[in-house]
């Protein structure tokens, strides 16, 4: 393989063999590949495209670097994965209610990328949990509680960890390939039986408009129904946060009040997964009406809670989260309330500006070895529609000092804009089914 020779083809716009591809992903993962060809051969793709051909070659190449999984099982095995955006902690209160409902939940998830939050970053901000669990735990966990929320291990889509690594600085997130590639390669390697895609779209997506997402959403499901999975994607709304909370402690916790049967804690996060949950049981076998009846009941009867907290300690958090999660979680040491500059009505709210707030204040990353700070972020965030007064809490700030919490008080208000009412985005835009 001469890496360069595929790089050049995706330069000047062809698509590379699939053998190649597969050995360029191979070469990812054994490190045979450079940094610099990765970073290259990423924005080679983000600049000119692959064929669809070529996207499921790359997909399959990633996927085929690692170790793929088999599950026998009692029952459905089957996982969703969002596109990103902020505020939108699903996974947290999907796995558990799907569980729950007698749902394996192999899940691969990842950290935070570009402006968005990282299932991964949010779960290790509860003390001890160690997502980093070998392939033979996963599965026992998975067998067990029903549900395990893990990184990749090295033996799952390497090539893919090395490929995501780099996408995160050099600028090449936001394209429909490597999303593609990225997502697919460690859901297929994980052996499920049937996936739900929840794409998302708005000012807090990487795909901004509904029509970009139903393009992404477009590739992912013909992907990877191609390749053998049966998937399903839901276009969603991303114009707010989907949680009151950005940061990956306070968003554990806006899970955890939503677990304990509080939908009023986060309708529109309660709504979603719920809506998420029975899409993919109906991939099961499960009839969508009676999936939605039976998810809502696991979550309000607390079912799903019990798997959360089995899964938390399985992973090596405290024996009992579901306690009191108020004084188990990280808490930053200065809180303060934003302002609103001026009288109206919450009329947009610039979501990428909101997560690079949070990830300033030290929840994200700006370069791969930066560390998070997982008390930090935004709580009560104001929503769209709602009429304030001057000086009235548009959210609160959780901040390591002073001078951060100033900053971001200062970001919120440029991120929100106050003034006459608008309509709300209905919630899901459009579904795209197998």
């Amino acid at each position: 393989m001469d890496a360069r020779a595929i790089i050049a083809t995706v330069r000047q716009g062809g698509t590379p063999a699939a053998e190649d591809l597969a050995h360029f992903c191979a070469g990812l993962a054994s490190g045979a590949v450079s940094d610099a060809q990765a970073g290259a051969f990423a924005m080679a793709v983000c600049l000119n495209g692959l064929s669809e051909e070529g996207r499921v070659a790359l997909t399959l190449g990633m996927r085929d670097s690692g170790e793929v999984l088999s599950w026998d099982l009692p029952g459905p095995v089957l996982d969703k994965h969002s596109t990103g955006g902020v505020g939108d902690p699903v996974s947290l209160i999907l796995a558990p209610a799907l569980a729950a409902c007698d749902v394996y939940v192999p899940m691969v998830s990842g950290r935070g990328l570009g402006h968005t939050g990282g299932t991964l970053d949010k779960l290790e901000s509860i003390p001890g949990l160690d997502t980093g669990v070998s392939a033979d735990a996963f599965r026992q966990i998975t067998r067990e509680v029903g549900c395990a929320i893990v990184s990749a291990t090295g033996d799952i889509a390497p090539a893919d960890k090395r490929l995501y690594a780099v996408r995160d600085v050099t600028a090449t997130v936001d394209s429909v390939d490597l999303i593609c590639a990225s997502i697919l390669s460690k859901k297929l390697a994980a052996g499920l039986e049937g996936m739900v895609l929840d794409v998302k779209a708005g000012s807090g997506a990487f795909m901004k408009t509904p029509d970009e997402a139903r393009a992404l959403a477009a590739a992912l499901t013909s992907t990877a129904n191609g390749a053998g999975t049966p998937t399903a994607a839901l276009i969603t709304d991303m114009n707010q946060p989907l949680a009151p909370s950005l940061g990956n402690a306070l968003e554990v916790a806006t899970c955890l009040d939503v677990l304990s049967g509080n939908r009023a804690a986060a309708p529109r996060l309660h709504d979603l997964t719920v809506a998420l949950c029975a899409r993919i049981m109906a991939l099961g076998g499960t009839p969508e009406d009676a999936a939605t009846a039976r998810i809502t009941t696991a979550i309000t009867s607390g079912a799903a809670m019990e798997r959360f907290a089995a899964m938390v300690r399985a992973m090596g958090g405290p024996r009992d989260i579901s306690d009191d999660w108020t004084t188990q979680l990280p808490q930053a040491p200065v809180q303060r309330d934003v302002p609103a500059p001026t009288s109206g009505t919450v009329a947009a709210i610039d979501g990428e500006a909101l997560g690079l707030a949070v990830v300033a204040l030290g929840g994200g990353r700006r370069v791969e070895s930066d560390r998070i700070n997982p008390a930090v972020g935004l709580s009560d965030v104001a929503e769209l529609g709602r009429n304030v007064s001057v000086g009235d809490a548009l959210c609160t700030v959780h901040a390591a000092n002073d001078t951060a919490a100033e900053a971001a008080i200062r970001a919120v208000q440029g991120a929100i804009t106050i003034g006459p009412a608008a309509p709300t985005p209905d919630l899901i835009h459009d579904r795209i089914d197998p």
